[in-house]
């Protein structure tokens, strides 16, 4: 570990990208990375001396869903232990209409009733390598920001092949500090997995939106699942015992897990590019989708299983992105950076730390921004999909863009399509397009088509979004001369790209073929591929790579001024946070508790009528009626922890690494974390280890559950 800590501060000087606030990490701040841990701090401040082993146990105990979501192994027997909103699409793919799993739950009472899982894979960290010299070495020579691009993409696929065939593990390079470290990181995969228990989801998810981002909670937010290995239990060499206790008030405590991504280190700029357009668009998207799947929702029960992940999903972004936004909107909090930035553009420029000859960094990076903001909506309809959103359309550009880039000279080609890269996009045609429900498909295509519309204004050459113009051809493609709903009912119909060999022919027949094809799905993304090509070359050269070099101007600054007391941006890989078990003082000057109870449950539904979202399952009440429920159990509690999305379904352990908790939320004042630290108020929101347990042995009748547990 020492040696890590070395190299993590040597390489440090070569950092490309910004580093830390100019206060160095004070308080419980910080999502450390497993390579540099925080061993010094946690010492001086809470006299807890972390370990080798505890830190080597923590990794290997810790998992990560392939898209979303933290985990761990919590039994000798391959037991998973995350949060119920973190499988909810799982379980939702389990459903149907006769057996409803998100609405009733699930208890597999053996191995054999345990639910196979298609398409879930959890990855494990074996392993974390610094390879900064030799991408650094196959990128010094190149001329030109597209030149850098290719080198770089070419010597992490060589890295990531050659560590692969070596070690037989899942293997990817992960740059850090935007640029400045570089790390592959080793995984173990796991792609038999299987449902054991979920909750219902009005205990999973008891008080729906207008509670998510709140405190007090009383959420069972728990699913387990079970790895498997050659058709049997896993059995992992590392996994978390429980604490018979549970989480104590003051108590130290420690967070494993896959933090999303930060904007903590952005330059003000940066910043307040997204403050003013960034985050007011992903708003306005959000809202529009929220209502979207309310009303269809609305029309009968069905349907509203139908849409009921996506709907989650759509609720918790526009909270999770409005808490942001709100922050940034904070002058206060918008002030503190701008201290900062000030006190590190006053000592660089007075220590002669900055190399001036190209201008000056934070103002080029301004520039970018400025820029940026005129293209940026376009970018993100036209590029990013958000126009055509529905998986028939998103698979038609893949195949139209595989075509394009296959037509190219070798050396002409975008990275992704290059030699065996070609290849491996090939591939990903053999299987055809994954079940979807139609009628949801071209509710989303309808609305985001009628969301292009309203977004786009009139101009002599078509319709143009900021800086951008959509000739009037391509956008009458896009159309097809109906209207928005009409014409997302015809794609989905009629389209055939959900077959593979159907996509296979087109490969084949390369741009004659799209050419002559009359598939509407097809159409539309050969219309929009020139437009999307022109952006995507805008953002990766006059965005993505100027930015970097302007970044890693600041960090080498940076590190010169304050040392090598640093953590990166989370960029959904594994970190460490640390904290404490503590309760906070409201707006309104009240007291809220560290912890609350199953009886809070109970009269918190009470309190509420019974009536969603706060329908408490019956299960909860007729234990109530039957003396069964642990009413003094503590069920939620708040940490001071470091998190941000990501960290859902990380488990948070005590000094001997025992199970205290489940993070699974943060309260309202959490949500600015994602670009500046605060601990007065922003509070972790977890599960209860005592409540999870005593849950399933009283409750859910579950007791072979609740003894596995840690065992």
């Amino acid at each position: 570990m020492k040696r890590w800590l070395h190299r993590a501060a040597l390489a440090a000087l070569q950092i490309a990208a910004i580093t830390i606030l100019a206060n160095v990490a004070t308080a419980d701040e910080g999502m450390w990375l497993y390579s540099a841990p925080p061993i010094q701090q946690i010492k001086e401040k809470y006299g807890v001396e972390l370990k080798p082993e505890l830190l080597e146990h923590l990794q290997k105990s810790s998992l990560k869903f392939a898209n979303s979501g933290s985990a761990s192994f919590v039994s000798a027997d391959g037991l998973i232990l995350t949060n119920h909103h973190v499988g909810l699409s799982t379980v939702a793919s389990l459903s149907t209409k006769e057996n409803n799993l998100v609405q009733n739950g699930f208890h597999a009472k053996s191995f054999d009733e345990e639910l196979k899982c298609p398409g879930l894979k959890l990855v494990m960290l074996q392993e974390i390598v610094d390879v900064t010299e030799r991408v650094e070495e196959a990128t010094k020579n190149a001329k030109t920001t597209e030149e850098a691009d290719a080198a770089r993409a070419d010597i992490f696929k060589k890295i990531q092949d050659e560590a692969k065939a070596e070690k037989g593990l899942r293997c990817d390079v992960v740059p850090m500090y935007q640029g400045g470290l570089y790390h592959l990181y080793c995984y173990k995969e796991f792609e038999d997995v299987r449902l054991v228990f979920t909750p219902e989801e009005s205990v999973g998810f008891f008080g729906g939106d207008p509670d998510n981002f709140e405190y007090p909670r009383y959420n069972l937010d728990v699913t387990l699942f079970r790895a498997y290995e050659n058709d049997k239990p896993y059995r992992p060499e590392h996994y978390l015992k429980w604490s018979a206790n549970g989480a104590q008030d003051k108590e130290f405590v420690l967070v494993s897990g896959h933090p999303a991504r930060t904007n903590r280190f952005n330059t003000v700029a940066d910043l307040q590019f997204q403050r003013d357009v960034y985050y007011p668009h992903m708003m306005n998207k959000y809202r529009r989708r929220e209502v979207l799947y309310q009303t269809f929702g609305s029309l009968n029960e069905e349907n509203a299983r139908r849409v009921a992940t996506d709907l989650f999903k759509i609720q918790n972004s526009r909270k999770n992105r409005g808490g942001i936004l709100l922050g940034q909107m904070t002058p206060a909090l918008m002030q503190r950076k701008i201290d900062d930035e000030n006190e590190l553009r006053a000592a660089a420029k007075e220590k002669n730390l900055v190399d001036l000859s190209a201008g000056d960094p934070w103002d080029n990076i301004a520039a970018i921004m400025k820029e940026w903001g005129d293209y940026y909506v376009a970018y993100d309809l036209l590029e990013g999909n958000e126009a055509f959103y529905c998986a028939t359309i998103a698979r038609a550009r893949a195949v139209v863009r595989y075509v394009c880039e296959a037509a190219k000279p070798e050396n002409e080609r975008n990275a992704a399509y290059r030699a065996n890269a070609l290849e491996d996009r090939r591939k990903a045609f053999d299987s055809p397009l994954g079940a979807a429900d139609p009628d949801v498909e071209a509710l989303k295509l309808g609305d985001s088509l009628a969301m292009l519309y309203e977004l786009s204004k009139p101009c002599d050459e078509g319709r143009k979004i900021g800086a951008v113009t959509i000739p009037q051809a391509t956008f009458d493609a896009i159309f097809g001369g109906l209207s928005p709903v009409a014409r997302a009912a015809n794609v989905v119909n009629q389209s055939k790209v959900a077959d593979s060999e159907f996509c296979k022919s087109l490969l084949d027949g390369g741009l004659d073929a799209l050419k002559a094809c009359d598939d509407p799905a097809i159409q539309i993304a050969v219309a929009v591929e020139p437009l999307a090509a022109d952006l995507r070359d805008f953002y990766a050269t006059k965005v993505v790579e100027k930015s970097r070099q302007e970044y890693a101007k600041i960090a080498k600054a940076r590190f010169a001024v304050y040392g090598d007391k640093v953590y990166p941006d989370a960029t959904f890989t594994l970190r460490l946070t640390y904290g404490i078990v503590e309760g906070y003082v409201d707006d309104n000057g009240n007291e809220v508790p560290f912890q609350t109870t199953v009886k809070g449950a109970l009269d918190h539904a009470r309190e509420h009528n019974c009536v969603d979202p706060y329908d408490l399952a019956q299960s909860w009440f007729d234990a109530e009626k039957d003396g069964r429920a642990p009413l003094d159990a503590p069920l939620n509690f708040v940490t001071n922890h470091d998190i941000i999305g990501g960290n859902s379904g990380s488990p948070c352990v005590n000094a001997n690494g025992e199970v205290v908790g489940l993070i699974f939320d943060g309260n309202i004042h959490s949500l600015v974390l994602n670009f500046i630290y605060e601990d007065v108020q922003a509070r972790a929101v977890l599960v209860h280890s005592v409540g999870i347990r005593e849950a399933l042995r009283s409750i859910y009748n579950a007791p072979e559950l609740a003894d596995e547990l840690g065992r």
